[in-house]
């Protein structure tokens, strides 16, 4: 049986956002949901604790290639994810982005409050979750925490930023190695800081990042990040040796890995197992009007894939739109068939545009 959640004892500040669905989380799927609820006339809102849209894909790997989206062959993050922005951009969609949502409750006019950490509160008639792992957070670089922002970076959302830079990136994994391919035809220098002697990455990765002029340090830590108002160096330790050597440079990408959980989700009443909140068929949960799609679902069978999640979205947002409208019908129709239209309404237009011109002259 679907639950409700009532209001809690703090109420929200003035101006609320009102739309017919909010969706939270503003990763590939989210911006599908967008585009799927637009396509429907319906009005929709994204609101997502990152303070670009994309989520792990921006946040962690814009520039890696992306082979098992349907129709390309391969597709790097960004140009997927700016794709999805553009696609859903069409329908308006209202961004609450670097909010991390945080209370939801049924309102008396059977609608759903949001309200993110930050106080911006949403209603809306039904609520699709597409937060992925849910909200994740950079596993610090010790001793580094006040060149946060300063040359010390966690994500690298402009490598463009970092051209002409001295620029040490340091971990293991293949978020480092990517940042250090990604990075190094810009960088002046690029340095490239793993604590273990054999990196967690794709070999194939690492051998690439070497081909292409990476000063790669193994079995190294980054003692000390060096400077003033600006990172200006990092003192690296040998763990073998104990020796020591500084170096100069100006940016610091720390790609240490990063956690994950649901956060304020645990907190809605939802259905959770193992970080995971289970659905049903229609992509709904155990709260009346709040859906769900993409990773962060869980039901028998669940493949945890993007293109699946695209497809849970389009069910999720129909679903929804037949929650808003019981009269509605489930089938969204074709996108070509507004292409259609689109041609058939532009042929009359020009048809009348013509007779309109021969009236003009024959007179």
């Amino acid at each position: 049986m679907d639950a409700q959640i009532t209001a809690p004892s703090k109420e929200g500040p003035a101006g609320t956002v009102a739309v017919d669905i909010l969706v939270v989380g503003a990763g590939p799927v989210g911006l599908y949901a967008a585009y799927c609820a637009g396509f429907r006339g319906l009005s929709v809102a994204v609101m997502d604790s990152l303070p670009e849209v994309g989520g792990q894909i921006s946040a962690l790997y814009p520039e890696k290639l992306i082979h098992d989206v349907a129709g390309f062959p391969a597709v790097r993050g960004r140009q997927l994810v700016d794709g999805l922005a553009r696609q859903a951009a069409r329908f308006g969609p209202r961004l609450l982005l670097d909010q991390q949502a945080d209370t939801l409750w049924h309102t008396p006019g059977d609608r759903i409050a949001v309200v993110s950490r930050s106080g911006v509160r949403v209603e809306a008639g039904a609520v699709v979750i597409t937060a992925g792992i849910g909200r994740f957070v950079p596993r610090p670089l010790p001793g580094a925490a006040h060149f946060t922002g300063r040359g010390v970076e966690f994500f690298v959302p402009d490598p463009e930023a970092h051209r002409g830079r001295e620029v040490v990136v340091a971990g293991g994994g293949d978020s480092a190695v990517d940042w250090a391919l990604a990075l190094a035809p810009l960088a002046k220098h690029l340095t490239l800081v793993h604590r273990r002697t054999a990196f967690r990455a794709h070999q194939a990765g690492v051998r690439a990042a070497a081909e292409a002029g990476v000063d790669i340090r193994t079995n190294t830590e980054i003692e000390a990040v060096l400077g003033g108002a600006t990172v200006d160096g990092v003192r690296l330790i040998d763990r073998a040796s104990g020796g020591t050597e500084e170096i100069p440079c100006q940016s610091v990408i720390a790609a240490l890995g990063f956690t994950a959980n649901l956060g304020p989700l645990e907190s809605w009443g939802l259905d959770i197992v193992d970080r995971r909140i289970v659905v049903n068929s229609r992509m709904a949960t155990t709260v009346t009007g709040v859906f769900a799609a993409g990773d962060i679902t869980e039901y028998p069978g669940k493949v945890r894939l993007m293109s699946v999640g695209f497809g849970e979205a389009a069910t999720a947002v129909a679903n929804a739109a037949v929650r808003l409208d019981p009269l509605a019908d489930l089938f969204p129709g074709h996108s070509t068939d507004g292409d259609q239209r689109t041609a058939h309404t532009r042929q009359s237009d020009n048809t009348e545009e013509k007779e309109a011109r021969d009236a003009l002259r024959d007179r």
